[in-house]
């Protein structure tokens, strides 16, 4: 069992330099330029930017599953105690993320209460195992690891925060375990909307308030790769060409950090991110269809949300995910309280586009908690 009390001292603790390999690609750094080091390495050099307290570490569940997990603390803070009475706000990733992706919003967020942020199951350092080919099952598997996780790192309530497949999963938890959520926050969540149903050729779509961007290239580079193969495999195939791969599709990544980095860290740490054995991105996949959409759709349940939760809804002004899925949740919702916030000038990566704004909002919302 992981001691649940937080260091005081150290910059970085990592409590496991011995890294279990997952799966069997031993073989494959002669064509593919990866390894779960390499990407250890690439992390470190993003998370030595956070200036406050953090605590780095494997949790190891019950089944042996391990999930790569960091706490931060405020240094600063005058009594250690006062800040560990917060209900601590956990942040979970989207699809083909990790950790490092908040490194813009660790160290604000962390100022008054602590923060967790965790590699989910089958993404970024944590253990890759296999998933199901049900949905509903690889639903569950990422599901059921985050309580697991929250068992063992020993909290009793938090403010559970998640982006884009992360919020899908994130309100999954909620109506799972709602007694364990003190407030939700949801941020450009995937999988909410029910697929459309085709439009005859001619028709205008309705009640569009604002004409939203189509997905950038590399959602529809993943998209057409999604229903044959494993949606990275790409990266994976492209062998010793995988890094210019994601620059050449995510430029915008390096430009989302570039104040922090002027060379390809962020790219790089997203390539050994994705470029290790498939596995949360099987689960993924046995949760879509066709261009991405959710085979279980996320607004057929956010009904069986309590009533009492409160819900925020963080959507890019200039996101392609659509916020009026967001106006559909607290339409469902009638009056239970449902917010809806559009950030300006913010695409679906909300909290690297404007982080400063996004800080600022979810921070407003931690207060409202305690």
């Amino acid at each position: 069992m992981l001691a649940t009390n937080l260091p005081v001292s150290t910059k970085m603790q990592d409590e496991s330099d011995l890294e279990l390999n997952s799966g069997n690609w031993s073989w494959w750094p002669s064509w593919r330029p990866t390894s779960m080091s390499l990407l250890k390495s690439a992390e470190a050099k993003i998370l030595a930017c956070i200036q406050n307290e953090v605590w780095s570490r494997f949790v190891t569940l019950p089944n042996q599953n391990r999930i790569w997990t960091l706490t931060v603390t405020n240094r600063a803070a005058r009594r250690p105690s006062d800040q560990a009475s917060q209900t601590p706000l956990v942040m979970v990733h989207g699809f083909g993320g990790g950790v490092g992706l908040w490194i813009r919003n660790l160290d604000s967020l962390s100022r008054s209460r602590p923060v967790y942020a965790f590699d989910l199951l089958g993404f970024g350092r944590s253990s890759r195992p296999s998933f199901p080919s049900d949905a509903s099952l690889a639903e569950e598997q990422f599901v059921s690891s985050i309580e697991q996780w929250r068992q063992t790192v020993g909290l009793e309530r938090m403010i559970l925060l998640g982006h884009s497949l992360g919020g899908f999963l994130a309100t999954s938890y909620s109506i799972q375990y709602p007694e364990r959520v003190s407030h939700l926050i949801l941020v450009d969540p995937w999988g909410f909307p029910e697929r459309p149903k085709p439009q005859p050729e001619g028709s205008s779509s309705q009640g569009s308030e604002v004409k939203r961007p189509g997905p950038p290239r590399w959602v529809k580079a993943v998209a057409s790769v999604v229903s044959l193969f494993n949606p990275l495999a790409i990266i994976r195939a492209a062998g010793p060409w995988g890094p210019g791969l994601v620059n050449r599709f995510r430029p915008d990544f390096k430009s989302k950090f570039e104040d922090l980095f002027d060379d390809n860290t962020m790219t790089e740490y997203l390539y050994h991110c994705n470029a290790q054995t498939p596995s949360g991105e099987v689960g993924f996949r046995a949760m879509t269809e066709s261009l991405g959409w959710a085979k279980r759709p996320m607004v057929q349940r956010v009904n069986l949300l309590p009533p009492s939760l409160p819900v925020s809804m963080l959507y890019g002004a200039r996101s392609w995910v659509d916020s009026s899925s967001g106006k559909h949740v607290a339409q469902i919702r009638g009056q239970s309280p449902t917010r809806v916030v559009l950030i300006d000038d913010a695409s679906h990566h909300v909290y690297a586009d404007q982080p400063e704004e996004f800080n600022r909002v979810v921070e407003n919302i931690c207060n409202t908690v305690d």
